[in-house]
Formats: structure tokens, sequence, C-alpha cells
């Protein structure tokens, strides 16, 4: 996940390894893929057994 404030600041970083150059991606992308229906039910109390459930 890109926690930098841009691109240009993750590329600078003294750890910045270009072989995970393409998880460098904008809020929204993150925003709109962990809001997806998996991941909201993560808050299910019996997400455990919830998850065994699923095909």
């Amino acid at each position: 996940m890109n926690l930098f404030r841009s691109e240009a600041h993750a590329r600078r970083w003294e750890l910045f390894n270009t072989d995970y150059e393409s998880n460098l991606q904008p809020l929204s992308a993150w925003v709109e893929r962990f809001s997806a229906d998996r991941f909201r039910e993560r808050i299910r109390p019996d997400y455990i057994s919830w998850t065994k459930s699923l095909p």
C-alpha cells in the first residue's frame, strides 16, 4: 500500500524497490479495492465461520 504523499515521494525513499512499482496506485484505487464486500464483511463477529461457508 502506498503510504507516501506522492509517487515522487515514494521513489525518493531510500528503500524503494522498483520490483513493486506496480503497487504505486492513487488512494482512490485502494479505496475501491478495500471497499469490496469481502473486506467490509470482516467486521462481522462470525467472520471466520462465515468465510468457511463461502464457496
